[in-house]
C-alpha cells in the first residue's frame, strides 16, 4: 500500500490571510451538505453566526440609544429656563434626571462600542478555525475520492482487458462456426443444410 503524503499544516496556510466570512459565502455551502459537516464544523459555523448576530444587534442598539440620547439632549435644551416656582422645580428635577440618564447612556455607549470593536477580531479567529476545519474536511474527502477513483480506474482497466479477451473469443467462435457451416454445406449440400437450418435455427 502506497504511503500517504503528510497532511499540510492548514493553520499556517490560513493564518493572517484575508478570508471571506464563510457562513456568508454561498460557495462554502456548496462544499458541504449537512451529512458532510463534522461536529466541529457545525459548532464553529454556529459561533460565527452568533458573533455576526451579536455584531448586528450591537450596531442597532447603539443607533437606538444614540437617538434616545439626542432626544434627552433636546429635552434638556427646552427645559433650560428654570424658574423658582413649582413648575421650575419640576423642570429642574426632570433636567437632573435627564442628565443622569445621559451619563448612564454615555457609559453604556462606551461599553457597547468597546464590545463592538472587539467582535471583528473574534469573528476573524473563529472564521479562521472554521476555514481550517473545512479545508481539513475537504482534503480528506479529496484523498478518499482519489483512492476510490484509483480503484474504479483499475476495475475499468480489468474489465476492458476482459472485454477485449471476450470479444476475441467471440470472434474466434464465430469464425469456427462459419467454417463448420461451410464444410457441412459443401459435404451435405444445400437441401439437407436447409432442413438442418430449419430444425436447429442455425442461421
Amino acid at each position: 500500500m502506497a504511503k500517504k503524503e503528510r497532511k499540510p499544516d492548514f493553520q499556517k496556510v490560513v493564518k493572517n490571510k484575508k478570508l471571506p466570512i464563510l457562513t456568508l459565502d454561498t460557495r462554502w455551502y456548496e462544499l458541504f451538505n449537512d451529512d458532510q459537516k463534522t461536529v466541529e464544523i457545525n459548532d464553529l459555523e454556529q459561533k460565527v453566526n452568533n458573533l455576526l448576530k451579536k455584531q448586528g444587534k450591537l450596531v442597532n442598539d447603539i443607533k437606538d440609544i444614540k437617538k434616545l440620547k439626542n432626544s434627552l439632549m433636546k429635552d434638556i435644551m427646552v427645559n433650560m429656563d428654570i424658574g423658582t416656582d413649582l413648575l421650575g422645580k419640576a423642570k429642574e428635577k426632570k433636567l437632573d434626571k435627564n442628565k443622569q440618564y445621559i451619563n448612564e447612556i454615555n457609559v453604556k455607549i462606551t461599553e457597547w462600542m468597546d464590545e463592538l470593536a472587539d467582535i471583528p477580531y473574534q469573528i476573524k479567529e473563529v472564521n479562521e478555525a472554521l476555514m481550517v476545519e473545512s479545508i481539513d474536511n475537504c482534503y480528506s474527502r479529496l484523498e478518499d475520492n482519489k483512492d476510490e477513483i484509483k480503484k474504479i480506474s483499475d476495475w475499468i482497466a480489468g474489465v476492458r482487458e476482459e472485454l477485449k479477451n471476450k470479444i476475441l473469443i467471440k470472434q474466434d467462435l464465430e469464425t469456427k462456426n462459419t467454417l463448420i457451416y461451410t464444410y457441412m454445406h459443401d459435404i451435405l449440400g444445400a437441401e439437407i443444410m436447409e432442413l438442418f437450418d430449419n430444425e436447429n435455427d442455425v442461421k
